[in-house]
C-alpha cells in the first residue's frame, strides 16, 4: 500500500507516570476488550491502534530503564497476538529502553530504528490510547506531502502568558494576553520523514549537552533544525491521560 514506503511508528511509553499516584499511566487497564477477550491497556490500545494501518511495518516502545517498569512490564501490557512474529500481518514489534527524558527516549529508538531504514516516523504518546484509525492514515498523508505534521486543536479556553518569577509563594500575574485564534494545542502522532528527525536529534543532544536547552517535543526539535512543521486537524477523542481521573 506504501508503494516500497517504509513507516515506523514509536509510541512513547518510558515516563514514570509520577502524576497517576504510583501506578504507570500506559499500564493501567480500560474498559475494552482485545481480540482474545482480555482487557486492553492505555499502552496496548495505543500500539493495537498502529498496528491495525497496514502501512505501519514496524513500532518502537520506549519503556522505563527501571526493572520492574522495563521490558517485562511492558510486552505484559500488550496483546500477545501483536508479539508473534508468525503472524504475517504483524508490524515487528520492538522495546527500547527510554531515557531521562522524553526527548532522549524518542533519541533512543530513532538510533534503534535507523538500521531498519524507515522513510518516515510517527512519534506518538503512549498515554493517548484512544488514536483512531482516520487520524493515523491523515497523519501519513500529510508526511509524505510535507516531511513533517502535527495534528492539531483549536484552544478552548482563552490563552494568558503569566510571570515565572521562581517564588511559590508569590502571586503570578498576567504578562502577555494572546490570541486563541494564534494559539492551537498539538497532540501526537507526529509524524517526520526519517532521515531528517534522527539528525536533528543528534544536534538536540549535543545543544542540551552544551547549552542545557530543553525541547518539549519533536515538532520543536525539527523546527530548530529542519524548518516548517505543517499542521492539520487533529482528534477531540484522542486525549492523553495524565492524571487517574483522566481514565472516566
Amino acid at each position: 500500500m506504501n508503494d516500497g514506503i517504509s513507516i515506523a511508528a514509536i509510541v512513547c511509553a518510558a515516563g514514570s507516570s509520577s502524576r497517576m499516584g504510583g501506578v504507570k499511566k500506559e499500564y493501567r487497564k480500560l474498559n475494552v476488550l482485545d481480540d482474545e477477550g482480555k482487557p486492553l491497556t492505555v499502552l496496548g490500545s495505543a500500539v493495537t491502534a498502529f498496528a491495525a494501518s497496514p502501512r505501519v511495518n514496524i513500532i518502537a516502545i520506549t519503556v522505563p530503564l527501571a526493572p520492574e517498569k522495563g521490558e517485562y512490564k511492558a510486552r505484559e501490557a500488550v496483546p500477545s497476538k501483536l508479539l508473534q512474529t508468525n503472524e504475517p500481518d504483524n508490524p515487528l514489534v520492538l522495546f527500547v529502553p527510554g531515557g531521562s527524558s522524553r526527548r532522549i527516549s524518542v533519541h533512543h529508538a530513532l538510533s534503534l530504528l535507523a538500521a531498519y531504514h524507515p522513510d518516515y516516523v510517527l512519534i506518538h504518546d503512549g498515554a493517548r490510547p484512544w488514536i483512531d484509525a482516520d487520524l493515523i492514515e491523515r497523519t501519513i498523508d500529510a508526511v509524505l506531502a510535507h516531511k513533517a505534521v502535527v495534528p492539531v486543536l483549536p484552544l478552548v479556553e482563552t490563552p494568558k502568558e503569566v510571570d515565572n518569577n521562581g517564588d511559590t509563594h508569590s502571586i503570578q500575574t498576567i504578562t502577555r494576553h494572546m490570541r486563541r485564534a494564534h494559539v492551537v494545542t498539538a497532540q501526537t502522532p507526529q509524524a517526520f520523514a526519517f532521515p531528517a528527525i534522527l539528525h536533528a536529534h543528534e544536534k538536540a543532544a549535543a545543544r542540551e549537552l552544551h547549552d542545557g536547552v530543553d525541547y518539549t517535543d519533536d515538532a520543536e526539535v525539527w523546527g530548530e533544525f529542519c524548518g516548517p512543521v505543517a499542521v492539520i486537524q487533529g482528534s477531540p477523542d484522542n486525549k492523553k491521560i495524565t492524571f487517574p481521573h483522566d481514565l472516566k
